[in-house]
């Protein structure tokens, strides 16, 4: 293996295991770390954690597990992938596993960049884009779990490692991977060890990534991948992908505008089932009802909790932030255990926390990377008879639903 990914979520993970096997490097999605070794051809192992919202402390005691079963795969360089709109909060959990990762790998400059312009994710100056507008105006500023109220990359790590921050403007990256290795040894020169680099192209990316050849850890969202398959002599090429007969069924735990639109859109032809959090938790939705109705029923039927704003901080007031979160959860994943038991083939799964119940509950060990299906989301085989589609929230076209399940198969 020659290029080891940690990913802090199951979404983030399948986003850069696509990146990477589109620029042509043999690639597998691990869930949680192996308890043995890996097949030989592997270029690429991404083991994907569910770390993004746990305590820091266990976050990094995960990392640095998977790094060390990475490094007993004979990896040459390490790659820590999270969320390319940084969710963190002001402890975590990007901060201390990068800090954890860089002290264990002796790196002396790390880049920071969760920059994705294929989803309109970029960094100017140190600060972060979605679309035209800061990070902190995108909406994620409602996020249930992470709240983005700052869009200073450099403000919201430095409150997070104990480093010091540094930033290679855009001016010199438009000057190509020279330029920006040189900046950041002058920024490392400086006493700076995390070092944020702005970045608004695919090409930027392809320049950062060629500038980090030969560097032990490189942090950041799935993007920043497409410039290094290219230092291992990796040539970008179409992946294979073998549809699925057999129905489909989808879940959706994620708040994002983007998600919501896409239900909205989706219900319009679809039939659909609210998830309603005070009749999990008083008994009377139950996962067999709702998997026997997702099973019944004809189309793409949609089970989802997906709530605007409003809805979900009056749900949290009522039952606390962490059970709210904590019974949805463990609500899908089983809800996915009965479709499964059921025949489900096909299961469209969005929100990144959502995508991780799901995957532990069934637990699916090993994912092979198909076609891409948008931006940051491919198409993946969990075993002969289930493939999946696990979407973060903030991503897809407004048709994703639809789109996915015609990708994953028929029935």
């Amino acid at each position: 293996m020659l290029l080891g990914c940690i990913g802090d979520d199951f979404t983030g993970s399948s986003d850069l295991a696509n990146t990477l096997a589109k620029a042509g490097m043999r690639t597998v999605q691990f869930n949680g770390v192996p308890s043995a070794a890996a097949a030989d051809d592997i270029e690429a192992g991404v083991v994907s954690l569910k770390s993004r919202s746990i305590d820091p402390r266990e976050a990094v005691r995960l990392s640095l597990e998977a790094l060390t079963w990475l490094e007993s795969q004979g990896c040459q360089q390490f790659y820590f992938k999270y969320c390319s709109t940084f969710d963190s909060t002001e402890k975590g959990n990007i901060g201390p596993v990068v800090d954890a990762l860089a002290d264990a790998l002796d790196a002396p400059k790390v880049i920071v960049c969760p920059a994705f312009p294929g989803t309109g994710r970029s960094i100017y100056q140190g600060y972060l884009f979605v679309n035209d507008v800061l990070l902190n105006e995108s909406g994620m500023e409602n996020h249930p779990l992470t709240p983005m109220t700052d869009a200073s990359l450099r403000r919201l790590l430095a409150a997070q490692s104990q480093y010091k921050v540094g930033l290679v403007p855009a001016e010199t990256v438009f000057q190509g991977a020279s330029a920006i290795a040189d900046r950041m040894e002058v920024e490392h020169q400086s006493g700076k060890r995390m070092i944020v680099i702005d970045a608004m192209r695919d090409q930027d990316l392809i320049e950062i990534g060629a500038a980090a050849k030969g560097l032990p850890l490189i942090t950041g969202g799935s993007g920043l991948a497409l410039g290094l398959p290219a230092n291992f002599g990796c040539q970008a090429n179409r992946v294979a992908w073998q549809s699925q007969k057999g129905k489909a069924a989808l879940l959706s735990g994620s708040c994002s505008s983007t998600t919501r639109s896409q239900i909205k859109h989706h219900l319009q032809v679809h039939p659909g089932l609210k998830i309603d959090l005070a009749s999990v938790i008083d008994g009377k939705q139950t996962p067999e009802k709702v998997a026997q109705w997702l099973h019944d029923t004809d189309g793409l039927p949609l089970a989802y909790s997906s709530a605007d704003p409003q809805e979900v901080r009056e749900l949290q007031e009522v039952y606390g932030r962490d059970t709210s979160a904590t019974v949805l959860e463990s609500f899908f994943g089983k809800v996915a255990q009965l479709l499964v038991q059921l025949g489900i083939t096909r299961l469209l799964i969005a929100g990144g926390e959502t995508s991780g119940a799901v995957v532990e509950s069934l637990s699916l060990t090993t994912l092979h990377i198909g076609t891409e299906i948008d931006p940051g989301v491919p198409a993946l085989r969990a075993g002969d008879n289930l493939v999946l589609a696990l979407k973060s929230g903030n991503f897809g076209s407004l048709d994703y639903f639809a789109k996915a399940a015609a990708i994953l198969g028929e029935e």
